[in-house]
């Protein structure tokens, strides 16, 4: 069993938990996120894990506006459907967007436009894989 750790973080969004394994970000959870939405199941808290750390440094650069671009290993917990939508949303460049369609097809999926929009809502780690980057039209 995987064993995770967290820390809370402020931004101009609200607290953020940024939850790590030894393996990578595993979610950046909302204020008020829906339980549900992420199930990873307890984690300790740890100011000092790397992960965190560099996750942290990063995020308050990407919200002073000076990085486009995450580098930070990632521990995606999904299925492989899940996990297949999410590395697709990696590659969409910063300032452009994608359509849920456009990302069905990229995963070799095209009818499954539906299903990459639940993929998308349930993106563990948002922000730094760039859900907010996706419409829902069909593009």
């Amino acid at each position: 069993m995987q064993r995770y750790v967290g820390k809370t973080v402020e931004s101009p969004v609200g607290a953020l938990t940024l939850v790590a394994s030894d393996v990578g970000l595993a979610a950046v959870l909302w204020p008020n996120d829906d339980p549900a939405r992420v199930r990873l199941g307890a984690f300790a808290a740890s100011a000092e894990h790397p992960v965190l750390q560099d996750t942290q440094r990063q995020l308050a650069e990407y919200f002073a506006g000076t990085r486009t671009a995450f580098a930070l290993p990632l521990d995606f917990a999904g299925t492989e459907f899940q996990r297949s939508v999410w590395a697709a949303l990696l590659t969409i460049p910063y300032g452009e967007t994608r359509s849920y369609g456009d990302i069905a097809r990229a995963i070799g999926r095209p009818a499954a436009v539906r299903a990459v929009g639940a993929a998308n809502g349930r993106n563990p780690i948002s922000i730094v894989v760039p859900c907010h980057r996706v419409i829902g039209a069909n593009g």
